[in-house]
């Protein structure tokens, strides 16, 4: 067998930062923070302790926000891939069109 050498443009590195990646990881980060508020504000209700001040379940919010802040850069992404497919896929030729089966191109009705 022999190795088909291939460009470099042919595959993202592990390194390459694409479009909307931040916002996935930005987001992540936001809901991780979200869901660590979430269980502290809702551990003394649990270990029948005084509860936690408004602020603090407001701080839960924050995985909703993360949600949606990566759900965001997941739609970037998408996007930006799909322009590229489109990009690729108008520069390349397009096929001939198949020729139609014999009994159509007479015009014949069945």
């Amino acid at each position: 067998m022999t190795a088909t050498p291939s460009s470099p443009q042919a595959e993202p590195t592990a390194d390459a930062v694409g479009p909307g990646d931040r916002l996935v990881r930005v987001g992540a980060i936001v809901f991780i923070i979200g869901a660590v508020a979430t269980l502290v504000t809702v551990a003394p209700l649990f270990l029948g302790t005084d509860p936690f001040p408004t602020i603090a379940y407001a701080l839960c919010m924050l995985m909703g926000v993360g949600f949606v802040i990566a759900g965001a850069g997941l739609l970037r992404s998408i996007a930006a891939q799909r322009r590229q497919a489109r990009s690729v896929g108008a520069a390349a030729p397009a096929p001939a069109p198949a020729p139609a089966p014999a009994d159509q191109a007479a015009g014949s009705a069945t």
